[in-house]
């Protein structure tokens, strides 16, 4: 039967672990003085060797032929470790065991003593599953253990781990491992298993890889049985990425601001089934680069990772680009990425993306007619006027008006604001363009944000320059957007629509006396009912 290369080559003593020195040293200085702690936490992204440490340490206390501080790998313990047959290291998944139940029968284990062993070793992978009650339960035998037992746990999430356990583990961080580490050992691989593999097809898998071996070992086995010969090419197109030429070519386009060259790339690389989502990654990254080397010329070999040549285009790209227009687009496509994960059509989010970063959007709200929104406006401003105003009092006292949140869209910030600047707070009702597109506005406000959307049912909008103000008959609506983040979902809302930011400001259309005589006739429709339940208890005794 065949097995898998990461499970086959999955290191099986310290010395076979790459990159963690730092703690491999350590633990096996530990093991030689027989100084080991009664519970470890390891802690790293996927792939950088928690669990395979975890495993090797397992073996290592419990072998009674030690060498250097790992495991003989010839006795009977060693080997019926590594074949999953020894009772005395257990495995718990807790992503699928994460109830109190489980922890409590882990307890009443562990005051039987090892049947085989020196220790009795329990591995908790991904201990941050666990819940509330299941942690609670861990917590008092792992702060006094029976002298047997030790654990380990393993998460990639510690922040999820109560500093209740953490303070009563060792812990060690795993880095991720680096590039030429990840590199070199799929080479040593690859010669053992007479793989083709060449030294830029390497290079490659290990940036792909993102500093988990796991994943890269397995890539190379993917990449074994679709190419003879694997190379860069043949990774690119086994892992569904846009090959070098491709993605460069995309980058000067943008530089160059051409979008219709930058459309033609991604239409031949979407017809060659390249996955968008990994091209939106690709550029993200190699705009990463580009920054770099913008921000700090002189360590831009050290800091980035790249072969020679592309170093050379990447330099050629940053010299014709502003630093701050590379962030906008990073700041651009990450939002694309963002929404790529919830829309259906991911080609049309990325060529949306890739045109606005060619600074070919001008206007994205073109105008349309709706004659039902002059009509709307035509009648607020006829309730308006029919307020009654004596004395000397002022017009704008006898209506609950008032500016609700000044903010701009956060997805808006890599935009150009409107041309004309207005102090909202010299705004007057005479001098706004009502906005045509304000129930699309709306539908988007119900997507971003449905709990706040019912309160600006009836309203409508008007703009002058860069001030939106939106008038509702529902005097709710202003002490809700006193919340910033209802503020800025509605800001949010304005520019996928319109393609722009604004201050905004609420005024609402009801009149005070209007919202009194409201709130009496509901409270003398609440007495009268409760009234007559009263009547009909009294009639019913």
């Amino acid at each position: 039967m065949y097995k898998a290369l990461y499970r086959k080559w999955r290191p099986l003593t310290f010395d076979d672990v790459i990159s963690q020195q730092h703690i491999t040293d350590t633990l096996k200085n530990q093991i030689k003085n027989d100084k080991t702690a009664h519970a470890y936490l390891f802690t790293g992204s996927r792939g950088t060797g928690k669990t395979t440490c975890a495993r090797i340490l397992a073996k290592a206390v419990n072998c009674p032929n030690m060498k250097d501080g790992s495991p003989c790998l010839e006795c009977d313990i060693c080997r019926d470790a590594d074949e999953g047959a020894l009772t005395d290291i257990i495995e718990i998944d807790a992503a699928s065991n994460n109830g109190v139940g489980d922890i409590r029968d882990l307890r009443d284990g562990a005051i039987y003593s090892p049947e085989r062993c020196r220790y009795k070793v329990y591995i908790i992978d991904e201990v941050h599953m666990l819940s509330i009650q299941a942690f609670n339960a861990l917590l008092k035998i792992m702060e006094e253990p029976p002298e047997y037992v030790k654990f380990i746990l393993a998460t990639t999430e510690i922040q999820k781990v109560p500093a209740t356990i953490t303070s009563r583990c060792q812990r060690y961080d795993f880095r991720r491992i680096k590039q030429k580490d990840i590199a070199a050992r799929l080479l040593y691989i690859a010669s053992q298993e007479d793989i083709d593999l060449t030294d830029d097809g390497a290079d490659m898998i290990a940036k792909i890889a993102d500093g988990g071996m796991r994943d890269a070992v397995s890539l190379l086995d993917q990449c074994s049985v679709t190419a003879e010969k694997i190379d860069a090419a043949a990774v690119s197109n086994t892992a569904g990425i846009a090959g070098r030429d491709s993605l460069y070519s995309i980058l000067e386009a943008v530089t160059d601001q051409d979008a219709a060259a930058a459309l033609a790339v991604t239409d031949k690389l979407y017809n060659m089934s390249k996955d968008l989502t990994n091209l939106c990654e690709e550029l993200i990254l190699q705009l990463r680069n580009i920054m770099l080397i913008k921000a700090s010329p002189a360590n831009a070999e050290e800091i980035i990772v790249c072969t020679p040549e592309e170093l050379g285009r990447l330099k050629a790209i940053a010299e014709r680009s502003e630093l701050d227009s590379i962030m906008s687009r990073i700041e651009a496509l990450q939002a694309c990425r963002e929404r790529m994960m919830r829309v259906l059509n991911k080609r049309v989010e990325f060529e949306m993306s890739l045109i606005k970063i060619c600074g070919k959007v001008t206007n994205s709200a073109p105008a349309i007619d709706n004659s039902e929104i002059y009509d709307k406006i035509k009648q607020l401003e006829d309730k308006l006027n029919a307020v009654p105003q004596g004395g000397c009092q002022a017009p704008q006292k006898t209506r609950d008006t008032r500016e609700i949140f000044t903010a701009s869209s956060p997805a808006a910030d890599s935009e150009p604001a409107p041309d004309s600047k207005v102090d909202i707070k010299t705004v007057k009702e005479e001098e706004l363009t009502p906005c045509e597109r304000w129930d699309e506005i709306m539908e988007e406000f119900r997507k971003l944000n449905p709990s706040c959307a019912g309160s600006l049912e009836g309203s409508t909008a008007a703009t002058k320059g860069n001030v939106l103000c939106v008038f509702t008959p529902n005097s709710f609506f202003i002490s809700l957007f006193k919340n910033k983040e209802n503020a800025v979902s509605l800001g949010r809302a304005i520019f996928n629509v319109l393609g722009q930011k604004y201050r905004l400001q609420a005024r609402c259309t009801t009149s005070v006396e209007e919202t009194k005589n409201l709130a009496e006739q509901l409270i003398q429709k609440a007495v009268n009912s409760n009234i007559e339940t009263a009547v009909d208890n009294n009639t019913n005794q």
